[in-house]
């Protein structure tokens, strides 16, 4: 039996990437996933890796900015897998650019789709977790670069994630629900895009790692993240988990 047997997991965003990563990591750790995110046939694709390991896996089409589509995610999950035991908020739009470049429409999908989305998730699962609960929000790197130039608009969003979960962490530890940020530096769809339309910055961001390699979304950040919200972390709330190869040391 998995460290994770008889938990149930919300993972958003989790179709490709990181999502997907951490969906499997958990499910291999013995979780019943609820894979969550907006396009219908990359959810199905992570669904049948997952029952190709002989996990289980539901896939939910839910856009996050939607509080009405978030309640009834968390009412699917609550009806197919019995309860919410672990939340991962990993969804989010990217509004990469110098602060007088980002449009309006784009600040304010990372927004709704970033701390809005995973606040609503938060207070709609809070029922659930309470007793042996964990919250695992995303972050970025970008919130304690020195230079934060072009990833001014992301960051604001990732700091105000950060803001939440720390929060949560004192509101909620009563409750017996830990809440975690981590900040991953990560192979992802998102990261390729960058690396094609802005290389000179790619290989910046890439020098700057010791290891000199991005993570593995799910060998690198999916199987910690899965460690983190098990009972060998039980003591861990509030706490923000660099999965990032060096990158911001000893931070």
């Amino acid at each position: 039996m998995g460290f994770l047997e008889g938990k149930a997991a919300i993972v958003t965003g989790a179709g490709q990437g990181i999502g997907q990563g951490i969906a499997l990591a958990l499910a291999d750790a013995g979780a019943s996933v609820a894979v969550v995110g907006r396009t219908g046939s990359k959810l199905r694709a992570t669904c049948e890796l997952i029952d190709e390991r002989g996990g289980h896996a539901i896939p939910i089409i839910c856009d996050v900015t939607s509080i009405e589509e978030v309640t009834s995610c968390i009412r699917q999950t609550v009806g197919q897998l019995g309860g919410v035991n672990i939340l991962v908020n990993n969804a989010q739009s990217y509004p990469y650019g110098n602060l007088l470049d980002v449009t309006e429409e784009a600040a304010d999908e990372a927004w709704r789709s970033g701390p809005l989305a995973t606040w609503r998730f938060m207070r709609l699962a809070h029922p659930y977790l309470r007793g042996d609960g964990v919250i695992v929000n995303m972050s970025s790197s970008t919130t304690i670069m020195h230079d934060g130039g072009f990833y001014g608009m992301y960051s604001a969003v990732k700091s105000a994630i950060a803001a939440l979960t720390r929060a949560a962490a004192v509101e909620w530890g009563p409750d017996a629900i830990r809440t975690l940020v981590v900040m991953p530096a990560s192979e992802s769809p998102a990261l390729e895009n960058f690396e094609r339309e802005r290389p000179e910055r790619y290989a910046e961001m890439l020098s700057r790692i010791p290891l000199r390699r991005f993570g593995h979304p799910e060998l690198d950040i999916g199987r910690a993240v899965a460690w983190a919200c098990g009972p060998d972390a039980r003591y861990i709330t509030g706490s923000t988990l660099m999965l990032d190869g060096g990158q911001m040391l000893l931070r």
